[in-house]
């Protein structure tokens, strides 16, 4: 019988609500599948065979017997194939391989010192290259590439990453012409919050900001758990929110915007003004530096943690006011400052904060630490990688 697009569309959806339940709730059994989700046995027998066929779950061993036989569990494989995902910052590129879980399996880290696009397009191939031959046997290999970036993103292509000296560049064509496999391309605060909504902090949370606070500041929106990219796909601009009339200019073409006073970029600069780092830093030192300082207990260095922490709380109150969300999440490099920019950050998020959006409001750190927009990119080509997989064969008939 010739399957309707209407029938390949319900058992696309079928097959995909009973994966995701085994990865959330595996090992879990067939019957206990279909109590849970409501389908009929039928449905979930036939889909999880297919899955199994496809070796996206396995079986292993069984459960506990409600009477009869005992139920043959199923687990997710989170290592059938595995995804790299990549987070390029404006001074560093981090890549990870991960299992399908998001579990690391190898990672680079490798400073830049020239964002340049033909040379940030080598570095990248090059990662690849590196962390394809780390991976382990497996059905799937390399399922596919994320990669974040710190600049406005539509589709593939970044339209504008001040902080890269970037506009108008199809990143996506570009290394897909050289790269055999698929490429992924959003914003750097997206997938971060991404990250830490599959992996991290944010699972506690249907509603929260995620606030990528490094060289630059962005703002990864997760509504009703899932990403918010606003009507044109551009949201999160955050850094870039005017917090002082005439203030700094900032490389966007405006001046006064809150990263020009609340980013590690913002901090750097006042270091080097008082005499605690030399010349402008060109690599990911600086901040270290400073953290040896202040756990020196260097007063200098701590003040200016301090300062640092306030205007971020200036921005967080902001965002707190806006969107009223269940948490913000606070991730990128300056997290490495928690200790000394945590109580100057909260402090002001509450004397700016409206005190009914305060009381339901927490302020956390990333969990993932530096690690949210690399397994946030990952997350990309894994979540297209099982949707794809959920498509039904050809003269394939529909269970009921």
């Amino acid at each position: 019988m010739k399957v309707t697009g209407d029938l390949q569309l319900v058992k696309r959806m079928n097959k995909s609500i009973i994966l995701d339940t085994i990865r959330t709730d595996g090992p879990i059994s067939r019957a206990a599948i279909s109590a849970k989700t409501g389908l009929n046995k039928g449905t979930v027998s036939n889909l999880v065979s297919e899955l199994i066929d496809g070796q996206l779950i396995v079986e292993t061993g069984t459960g506990v017997s409600s009477g009869g036989r005992k139920p043959v569990m199923l687990l997710f494989h989170a290592r059938t194939g595995f995804a790299i995902g990549i987070d390029l910052g404006v001074n560093y590129l981090r890549a990870i391989l991960t299992d399908l879980e998001g579990n690391a399996e190898a990672e680079i880290l490798r400073p830049l010192t020239d964002t340049s696009l033909h040379v940030i397009l080598r570095i990248i191939r090059e990662s690849v290259a590196e962390l394809q031959q780390q991976v382990p046997d497996c059905p799937h290999g390399v399922i596919g590439i994320g990669i974040g970036v710190p600049g406005m993103v539509d589709g593939g292509s970044v339209i504008s990453a001040p902080n890269l000296g970037w506009r108008n560049i199809d990143l996506q064509a570009e290394l897909q012409a050289t790269v055999p496999l698929s490429v992924w391309i959003d914003n750097e605060a997206n997938v971060g919050a991404l990250g830490e909504k599959r992996f991290g902090a944010g699972q506690a949370y249907e509603h929260f900001i995620y606030v990528s606070a490094g060289i630059g500041i962005g703002a990864g929106i997760i509504l009703n758990d899932a990403l918010f990219r606003g009507s044109s796909g551009l949201s999160g601009e955050v850094g870039h929110m005017t917090i002082e009339m005439d203030g700094l200019p900032c490389r966007c073409g405006n001046a006064g915007c809150w990263e020009m006073y609340a980013s590690e970029n913002a901090l750097l600069h006042a270091a080097r003004n008082a005499g605690l780092l030399a010349a402008p830093e060109t690599d990911d030192t600086g901040l270290d530096q400073l953290t040896k300082l202040a756990a020196d207990k260097q007063p200098e260095a701590i003040r200016l943690f301090a300062n640092i922490g306030a205007k971020l709380g200036i921005g967080i109150a902001g965002i707190m006011n806006s969107f009223n969300p269940q948490a913000v999440v606070i991730g990128n490099r300056l997290v490495l400052a928690k200790t000394w920019i945590a109580d100057p950050l909260a402090e002001t998020a509450r004397q700016s904060g409206l005190r009914s959006h305060l009381r339901h409001t927490d302020i956390v750190f990333a969990t993932l630490g530096l690690r949210s927009a690399a397994l946030g990119a990952a997350s990309l080509a894994i979540e297209q990688f099982l949707q794809s997989t959920h498509a039904p064969q050809s003269g394939s008939e529909e269970p009921t």
